[in-house]
């Protein structure tokens, strides 16, 4: 028998050996593997091979592990043929590698972006570095059909192309024709005695186009937006007392020409219910009374689902506070359709009480960790609050230098009372910067420059700077703001400003004045949406006037006040003249009270900010 003896060659499912055949050469060729060799090995590694191969030097091959290993290795879809041959006491793996997706291209698409198309391809194996197997191709075009069709594009087509290149390398390409979205031409609504087709009709966001309305997205056809209308048709129904209310079907068709869509919806709408009782049941941790007090429902109403999803929601946000995360309250309807009541109990499941592993924060890039963590109102270790967690995000939200926050539990794998808090956090610009130049015959030229930063180096700090300077005005103005310069979240607030203004010379006013000023100012929280302010600032003023530029009454006014001085000065034009000046000291003290209920720093929309100096 020649040693070369093939054992089996699997070239793929269409060119596949019949499995009677191939057992009667295994048999003929049973051995003993003494060493194993692989051939045709471009990209994949040997250790791949060894790794997937379910056959170790030492065992016997029989019929079954040939047939276990040309399966192994033809599984991984990394080949597209195996063979196992015999050189003497040699098992030799001839394969040929699928080829690998060099570059993969779509064109074509205008209304689904090519970033999302791809990821919902490279879910199914088409992406670049990828292996490539023919047979995806119809996967692709039924994954990108499916797409298309479920925002009304019946008409699409998808063409794919597949170049092969040396190194057993492969471009695929698709190419797309969207084709235009399918109208709405006529929505029907079948069974309906009590409303009418506009009354149910209205609600919808799918609608026939009209003269007013063709651009609007919902005169094409959606299969989300059927959807969600059908829950509108629903809710249409259960909130105004039609508790046996049901769909019965809805029919989608479209023209022969795929560019019209005729829907037809068949519906029950059943009687009009009252309710006959509602009552809190089950494990409610706290007095059944209690929850009770939750309850919207009550005796003689109509029946309303809105009332009971409302209800429902206020129950578990109550045991939310409490720790009670995962809270399940489930009403049950119990329908009596002779006396057309229904008696409903609210089932209260509060699951385990849940305490917080950690609180972690990501979307930052600047600011520091602390900086969100000193606003959590939620803390690590204590049982989870749905309200401390919402009073957190509004916290840090109304930084001025936050624009979102978004958070979502997460249950700790392995416990059932352990949750990680994450939050997403979209961070705004926190810093401005502005300046100017400019120039008057009166001033010269004029320098202006301003720099604010609300989150200086990421620490949470606001610092401010403003610098204004001409041939006859100076100002200069610098405040530090911590927000958290000690215990109990007292802030403060630095300030340092000083001007300079040359007015008299310019002959816009009888006095000139020169004034420095620092203070310092604390703000103190009393509750969580107020606080009080206190402040101290103490300046010096120089208040002068010109015995050529002011009139005699400035003059005597300032030298009979404050500490008077007086010196001589030469102008620009060589004139000698007297300046006449008083000294200022002023001490001021400020207190104030401030309440703010804003739920962002950056364009709020609901609350209020209130002060009172």
């Amino acid at each position: 028998m020649n040693k070369k003896l093939s054992l089996l060659a699997l070239l793929g499912l269409a060119s596949a050996m019949p499995l009677a055949h191939a057992q009667v050469a295994v048999d003929q060729s049973r051995f003993v593997v003494g060493d194993i060799r692989v051939v045709g090995l471009q990209r994949v590694s040997e250790g791949t091979v060894y790794n997937y191969l379910p056959v170790n030097i030492g065992d016997e091959l029989n019929p079954q592990r040939v047939r276990e290993a040309i399966h192994a290795l033809h599984d991984t879809g990394f080949f597209r043929s195996v063979e196992l041959r015999r050189d003497g006491g040699t098992l030799v793996v001839v394969v040929r590698e699928r080829p690998t997706i060099q570059s993969f291209e779509i064109s074509g698409n205008k209304d689904i972006k090519t970033e999302d198309l791809m990821a919902s391809l490279r879910g199914i194996g088409l992406a670049q570095g990828k292996t490539f197997n023919r047979s995806v191709l119809e996967d692709v075009k039924a994954e990108l059909t499916d797409q298309y069709f479920s925002q009304g594009k019946y008409g699409v087509n998808i063409e794919t192309k597949v170049e092969e290149l040396p190194d057993n390398l492969v471009k695929v390409g698709i190419e797309i024709k969207e084709g235009s979205r399918a109208k709405i031409r006529q929505i029907n609504i079948v069974g309906n005695e009590t409303f009418s087709d506009k009354e149910i009709i209205d609600g919808f966001e799918l609608m026939t186009p009209k003269w007013n309305n063709w651009w609007k997205p919902g005169t094409s056809y959606s299969r989300e937006m059927l959807t969600g209308d059908l829950e509108k048709l629903r809710s249409f129904y259960l909130d105004r007392g039609y508790a046996d209310f049901q769909i019965e079907s809805a029919q989608v068709q479209i023209s022969d020409d795929k560019s019209d869509m005729f829907i037809t919806i068949s519906i029950d709408e059943g009687d009009i219910y009252r309710i006959a009782d509602a009552r809190v049941a089950g494990n409610t941790i706290v007095p059944a009374e209690q929850l009770q007090g939750f309850v919207l429902v009550q005796k003689g109403q109509i029946y309303s689902q809105q009332l009971i999803s409302a209800t429902q929601q206020l129950i578990e946000n109550y045991l939310g506070t409490m720790g009670y995360a995962f809270a399940e309250v489930d009403p049950v309807p119990r329908l009596d359709e002779e006396k057309k009541e229904v008696t409903l109990t609210f089932l209260v499941n509060p699951g385990k009480r849940v305490y917080v592993r950690h609180i972690n924060f990501g979307g930052m890039t600047r600011t520091q960790d602390v900086v969100l963590r000193r606003e959590m109102r939620q803390l690590e270790g204590s049982w989870v609050s749905n309200a401390a967690l919402e009073r957190s995000k509004q916290r840090i939200q109304a930084l001025p230098y936050i624009e979102d926050v978004d958070f979502k539990t997460e249950r700790v794998e392995g416990s059932d009372d352990l949750v990680d808090v994450n939050f997403t956090v979209k961070e705004g610009p926190s810093a401005t910067l502005s300046g100017g130049l400019g120039y008057s015959e009166s001033q010269s030229f004029m320098l202006t420059g301003n720099y604010v930063d609300s989150n200086f180096f990421g620490t949470g700090k606001r610092v401010a700077l403003d610098i204004s300077t001409g041939r006859w005005q100076k100002y200069a103005s610098f405040s530090h703001t911590n927000q958290y310069a000690g215990i109990h979240n007292i802030s403060r607030t630095y300030s340092l400003s000083y001007s300079d203004i040359t007015q008299f010379v310019s002959a816009s006013s009888d006095f000139s004045s020169k004034s420095l000023s620092a203070g310092v100012q604390f703000g103190y929280p009393i509750t969580e949406y107020q606080g009080l302010r206190f402040g101290a600032n103490v300046s010096r003023s120089d208040l002068m006037t010109s015995s050529s530029g002011s009139a005699l009454q400035a003059q005597i006014w300032v030298q009979e006040n404050g500490k008077p001085y007086s010196r001589s000065v030469v102008d620009n034009w060589g004139n000698v003249g007297e300046i006449f000046g008083s000294r200022y000291t002023a001490f001021e003290l400020t207190a104030g009270w401030y309440l703010s209920s804003l739920n962002r720093g950056l364009f709020p929309d609901r609350g209020q900010r209130q002060a009172l100096t």
